[in-house]
């Protein structure tokens, strides 16, 4: 097989997620980064996209009870149950080192009603320039709806959305794949004011010991993640630029090469996140990083936003 000629020409790889403009289109998946600097020790977080912090409440939250991780045979299934410190202790104790990497940071938000998101909103108001978004994670149980999540409906999705809009600055809803229609979500939040939607969140799973005849989790069921939902997340993408291409979207899902990156972009992603693969390898966010701009190069791809969409033929 012939080599391909490299080209001498450097890749542009800025990308732009609604108005929000990023260095280069790969990020790190919320709650697969923590909610500091814990990857700053393996990656250069100034050279990422931006650092997407763990999705955060208005107020401490203790998480699942163990064990809340277990290995699947592509990927792993958890039940962590969002544990965080809440905005108030992030903003003051977690976030300035953050910003000394000198990363571009977009902060994360859940709750269990529609106050929560308010709330934790509001606290994010004046959070400093570094702080570039909010992911507005509505793939999360609700007292409003009986426990369901408020992704799985579009008026509890643009309720949430409405909501988290205090925060004063662009924002990304985070969906979840477990609906019949994302499309019609993904438009619902949009309309409501996201900037963008994020696609997608982990698939629900569950895991049974049959020696000890109970659950793996302490959670009992968890959310699916890792190379067995990059199809999933494929598709979601796909469906979602096919019905509504002026939406913009964030792509995550099993991405733990460069490829499967910029599958997810010729999907119609401007941007991805890199998620589970950083549990494996902590470097794993730069690598996907590299390998996308060597194979844009090896291609003659001039910008990575000629990728974007390009499956659709627009």
């Amino acid at each position: 097989m012939a080599r391909r000629r490299v080209s001498k020409e450097p890749v542009d790889l800025t990308t732009t997620v609604g108005s929000v403009t990023l260095a280069n289109p790969v990020m790190t998946a919320s709650g697969t980064a923590g909610h500091g600097d814990e990857l700053g020790a393996y990656v250069d977080l100034s050279t990422l996209g931006a650092v997407v912090v763990k999705s955060l409440s208005p107020e401490p939250w203790a998480g699942n009870a163990a064990p809340r991780v277990h290995e699947t045979p592509a990927g792993m299934i958890n039940s962590v149950g969002l544990q965080g410190p809440g905005v108030r202790k992030w903003l003051e104790e977690e976030l300035p080192a953050v910003i000394a990497t000198g990363a571009t940071v977009v902060a994360s938000i859940w709750g269990t009603t529609i106050e929560d998101y308010a709330k934790a909103a509001e606290l994010l108001r004046d959070a400093p320039i570094e702080v570039v978004a909010v992911e507005v994670n509505v793939s999360c149980p609700n007292l409003h709806d009986r426990n369901r999540m408020f992704a799985h409906a579009p008026e509890t999705t643009a309720e949430a959305i409405q909501a988290a809009s205090v925060c004063g600055r662009p924002m990304w809803a985070k969906l979840s794949p477990n609906v019949s229609d994302l499309a019609s979500i993904a438009k619902a939040a949009h309309s409501a004011g996201a900037d963008a939607v994020t696609l997608v969140n982990t698939v629900l799973g569950m895991a049974i010991d049959t020696e000890t005849r109970t659950y793996r989790l302490g959670g009992g069921g968890g959310g699916l993640s890792g190379p067995a939902i990059h199809p999933v997340a494929v598709r979601a993408v796909h469906d979602v630029h096919a019905a509504f291409p002026e939406i913009p979207i964030i792509g995550v899902g099993g991405v733990a090469r460069g490829v499967d990156a910029i599958e997810l972009m010729m999907a119609g992603a401007s941007a991805i996140q890199v998620g589970t693969a950083s549990f494996a390898d902590p470097r794993s966010v730069a690598r996907v990083l590299k390998e996308i701009e060597e194979w844009c190069a090896e291609r003659s791809v001039g910008s990575v936003r000629e990728l974007i969409g390009v499956v659709h033929g627009r």
